[in-house]
This record gives C-alpha cells, structure tokens and sequence, in this order.
C-alpha cells in the first residue's frame, strides 16, 4: 500500500518494534519509508540497516519503547526510587497528561511487565530496572512486598 520493498526480515523488525499493534506498525513502516526515501535516493526499498537506523532516529527501541516510555519508567526508577508513586505525580514529572499516560504508556509496560500498579501506586519491577541497566533500590523486595 505505501510503495515500499522491505525484506522479510526487516518486516519482522518492524513487527517486533510495533508493540503487536498494527496501527503502531504502520506508522513504522511510514517512517521507515520517509527514511529509505531521504537516505537511500529515489528506489522505496529498505534494508534491514535502514529499518534498524531509522528506528534508532525515530527513538524507538528492540523492545518498542520509544521517548515517553522510558522517560516515565527512567521517572519510575530515579526519581521515585521505583515508586510507589500516584499517576499524577508520574504525569507530571514525565509533561504529559495523566490520561495519556494511563491510556497510552501503561498498558504496554504492564504487558511486558515493567511496570506495576498497585493500591499505593505504580511501581518499577524488577524487569524494568533490569532494562534501564539500573540496580533496583529495594533489592531483594518482591511485588507483594511494596
């Protein structure tokens, strides 16, 4: 539909990125294709080092993650020591609206397990610190110990 020629494997890039939603793999592919266009000439095709290098531009990670993601989880962990913290604290902290980010952040990082919500408020779990390269503050605490 956008004209593009994407290997399989570069497909399979996109599809890991996407969170599992196509809506979010069609705005990959659409930047990957803006990509391929202005770095790779006037051919629509794109590498697997094109899909690679225009996810890195557009600050997206192996993993899905992209800037509002990580900038609440990295909020999570160094900021509130992993929480517990109250979502419009965490809102605040990262800009954003706290319904955008318990509509649009959240789900994806309870899913994937990086994030908790509990009565107290939300917490980092031990996979998100593992992620962010961090060593958890409450080393040894389990879920059911915040």
């Amino acid at each position: 539909m956008l004209g593009v020629v994407i290997p399989q494997e570069a497909r399979a890039e996109i599809a890991r990125r996407s969170r599992g939603t196509p809506r979010i793999a069609n705005r990959l592919l659409r930047r990957v294709r803006d990509y391929a266009l202005v770095h790779g000439g006037s051919d629509s095709a794109a590498s697997l080092d094109d899909v690679q290098a225009a996810l890195e531009l557009y600050d997206v990670d192996p993993i899905g993650l992209d800037r509002l993601d990580r900038s609440v989880l990295d909020a999570l962990v160094h900021k509130f020591n992993g929480g517990p913290v109250g979502l419009s604290t965490l809102a605040v902290a990262v800009g954003e609206e706290a319904e955008t980010v318990e509509s649009v952040v959240e789900p994806y990082l309870v899913r994937i397990g990086f994030l908790g919500r509990t009565p107290r408020g939300r917490i980092a779990t031990p996979a998100a610190y593992a992620h962010l390269g961090v060593r958890p503050v409450h080393e040894g605490l389990g879920l059911h110990d915040l």
